[in-house]
């Protein structure tokens, strides 16, 4: 027996609870949204990008394999001087060592790498003098002359400290292990515009990018949400124009929003899975959940409206309201809820706390329109002659025009919305993927032209790193490391490169009486041995812990690049892979890198999207067919959300919008959307097919559902106020949304229309 049938006891428990006990639904749902979204005070934001990746993916092995040895890798680039004048001269030389010491006493920074902590190495009648290379703060101009010269004598060394035109200093600045990315950036942004601020100072790396863009992104997206919020109301009010209906929603909205919140910090607290935490891929859920719950709260009130107009009375209007949407708003619950659950089968663990926390968002917004949402209208003394009531919206007076367009043309109208598919799968060819985070900004933005300097004057924000096992000290596998360097030096992306090979091959010159031609790998180990042992005699061998490992016996080879397309960073690690494959004196090599998690983050996007895609529309189907008790309703149900999902992916590609792990979250959207507008529809045309007339029954649907399908798509596109974003990601999800909203609404009441008018017949029989 069908629980949600009519005259069915859990059915007439409801709408019994609403009428004869409204104060305690209400008392007992506030209580509630204040219990459960307690658990905001346990939610834990996580900027790693790194906790995206699977933990069993092998870059991600590498990845960990090089902090634990080499420590963190994340660094952040500080540049300063000043456009048109040298660096090179004692005030700079001061200002490097003022901000370098301020930077070492941070408890977060591990080890600084500028002129002023590096070691220069000498020829001393045959044997290395270590020193240091910045030997004081104040420095006299043959002191200066000396570091010039060096770095000179030095290219690969004086790239990573000074810029091209030399009007530049350069600091390399690494986290200690653990530290989170925001902390990292804050603290040294904090020094530098301190100690800086009579310099031009520009910031980059990788750890400056994830520290900065997610916070970034969180607070322009809560902005333009206050804004967006405005909007709605506005939109919301024009068309109700009853300011307590227009509360109620942004009730179950706000309530929706504070219980998946909770929930989510509920999670983490009894879990303490990292699935739970909020990263930068959960920025988009409270959109999500604000069309949603809005669609609920609107097909209720204007339903409502319509049936208090009909009838003059509360109580009757309100169950006759609950009687005809108890079923499709529980049933469009369960079937988002399904879709959102499948994002458990993505190969990306913050796809499964995610696909968790909207879902009990969108259970509880279920919740309150079963049971707030009437209880607070039956408390409410509503006057009859009000505008609200005794007048047709503005949107209702428009709606009829789709009921006529459809019995009238469902041939023509099918056709149009095949071809308009059509053109949106030959899209989808050209629709490309692309995570690089600092594409988030428009050129001549403050934080681009900072990165962009960054890649086009120092040594670039991108690094890739190649962790190579074997006998380190060997004369092979040392010049295989020199070879791999060249091969990757001929990439015109990337800027330099280093590793022990380097040191040795500049020890080898020293002790040769500084002759360049001894720039190279001596042939035997015995000599190299020596090297090492001529080094540490006035040097410190910890000089190398960031390029080989205690005994020896595993080196990392590391190299800086400017910014490269998804396209470039998926070629080049494919070249680097296949290069080290061939390495025969190395056992084993692994690469990674910010590129590699980049690549790697390309390939989980697109299979995340494709899994939870497929899986959400299979799954809405199947319960839709074993709801409705018909699969032709199932495939029914999932017309206007596929087409929508494949017009919207098609357009990107067209329009040249990338697909990101920002904007592939786009799909969520329709389907939340599509599916809720599609089953309201069909629930309408099962519950009046043998009620009308026939030859009317397409146009009485339309003109039930029409109204709020409409005002819900028109209110939500009121998000589109995040065009003006300062992030393009967010723009085009501000853009792509309002062009979902009206795909899904407008292919509801015409293409699904037109398809049910088509199959009347078809459809009146299997009813009956």
């Amino acid at each position: 027996m069908n629980p949600f049938n009519s005259h069915h006891p859990i059915r007439a428990w409801f709408i019994n609870r609403a009428l004869d006990h409204p104060y305690f639904n209400i008392i007992l749902s506030i209580g509630l949204t204040l219990t459960v979204g307690s658990g905001i005070s346990f939610l834990t934001i996580d900027d790693d990008m790194m906790a995206m990746l699977p933990k069993d993916l092998d870059s991600r092995i590498s990845w960990d394999a090089v902090q634990d040895e080499f420590g963190s890798t994340e660094v952040v680039f500080v540049a300063f001087g000043r456009k048109g004048r040298s660096i090179v001269n004692s005030e700079s030389f001061a200002a490097l060592w003022d901000v370098t010491a301020a930077l070492q006493e941070q408890s977060v920074i591990d080890e600084v790498t500028c002129i002023t902590t590096m070691s220069r190495i000498d020829s001393d009648d045959g044997f290395m003098l270590i020193s240091d290379l910045q030997p004081s703060r104040e420095l006299n101009m043959l002191e200066i002359e000396r570091i010039d010269h060096y770095l000179n004598q030095n290219p690969s060394i004086r790239k990573r400290v000074l810029s091209r035109d030399e009007e530049y200093f350069n600091i390399m600045v690494q986290p200690l292990a653990d530290i989170p990315h925001d902390v990292m950036r804050n603290t040294v942004v904090a020094v530098g515009d301190s100690v800086l601020s009579d310099f031009e100072v520009h910031y980059g790396g990788t750890a400056y990018i994830t520290g900065s863009v997610p916070a970034l992104i969180r607070n322009d997206i809560s902005i333009l949400l206050r804004v967006g919020l405005v909007i709605m109301a506005m939109i919301l009010m024009i068309n109700l124009r009853n300011l307590f209906a227009v509360g109620l929603v942004f009730a179950v909205i706000v309530q929706s929003l504070i219980v998946m919140v909770g929930f989510m910090g509920w999670m983490v607290f009894l879990t303490g899975s990292e699935s739970f935490h909020f990263a930068i891929i959960n920025t988009s859920m409270p959109i999500i959940l604000l069309t949603i719950a809005n669609s609920d709260g609107v097909h209720f009130i204007t339903k409502f409206f319509k049936e208090i107009r009909i009838r003059k009375d509360t109580v009757k209007a309100l169950e006759v309201t609950m009687d005809s949407l108890l079923v499709p708003i529980f049933l469009t619950s369960i079937t988002t809820i399904a879709a959102f659950l499948s994002l458990s089968l993505a190969p990306i663990e913050q796809m499964m706390g995610y696909g968790v926390c909207i879902s009990a968002g969108i259970g509880y917004a279920f919740f309150l329109s079963s049971t707030f949402l009437p209880a607070a209208i039956r408390i409410k003394k509503w006057n009859m002659n009000s505008k609200a009531i005794s007048r047709a919206s503005m949107f209702e007076n428009m709606i009829s025009y789709f009921g006529r367009l459809v019995t009238s043309n469902p041939r023509s109208i099918l056709a149009a919305g095949t071809i308009i598919a059509v053109v949106g799968i030959y899209g989808l060819l050209w629709l490309n993927v692309d995570v690089n985070i600092a594409g988030f900004f428009k050129p001549g933005t403050e934080f681009r032209d900072s990165i962009d300097f960054i890649d086009q004057e120092m040594t670039g924000t991108m690094d890739i790193r190649v962790r190579v096992e074997g006998p380190i000290k060997s004369p092979e596998l040392l010049k295989e490391m020199t070879g791999l360097q060249q091969m990757l030096e001929d990439n015109s992306k990337v800027t330099t490169s280093f590793s022990i090979a380097d040191m040795v091959k500049q020890m080898h010159r020293v002790v040769m009486d500084n002759d360049p031609e001894f720039e190279m790998i001596p042939d035997e180990r015995d000599k190299i041995n020596n090297l090492f042992t001529m080094y540490s005699m006035s040097g410190d061998p910890d000089d190398f812990s960031t390029m080989v490992n205690y005994d020896y016996s595993v080196g990392l080879v590391t190299s800086l690049s400017r910014v490269m397309t998804t396209d470039e960073i998926v070629s080049t690690v494919d070249k680097i892979e296949n290069y080290t494959q061939d390495l025969k004196s190395v056992e084993k090599a692994s690469v990674t890198g910010m590129m590699v998690v980049l690549r790697d983050l390309v390939y989980l996007i697109v299979e995340s999207s494709i899994i939870s895609i497929v899986a959400s529309v299979l799954v809405i189907g199947l319960i839709a067919s074993v709801f409705f008790k018909r699969i032709l309703w199932g495939v029914m149900a999932i017309i206007p959300l596929s087409v929508a999902i494949i017009i919207n992916f098609g357009f990107m590609g067209l329009a040249g919008i990338s697909l990101s792990h920002v904007t592939a979250l786009l799909a969520s959207i329709i389907i939340g959307v599509g599916v809720d507008f599609a089953i309201h529809y069909i629930s309408q045309y099962r519950r009046l097919a043998g009620r009308v007339e026939k030859n009317n029954l397409t146009r009485d649907v339309i003109d039930d559902v029409g109204y709020p399908i409409m005002l819900d798509s028109a209110s939500n596109m009121a998000f589109g106020a995040l065009l003006f974003s300062a992030f393009l990601p967010v723009q085009y999800i501000g853009g792509l949304m309002v062009f979902a909203m009206i795909s899904t609404s407008i292919g509801t009441l015409t293409f699904l229309a037109a398809i049910a008018e088509l199959l009347k017949d078809r459809l009146l029989e299997i009813e009956t």
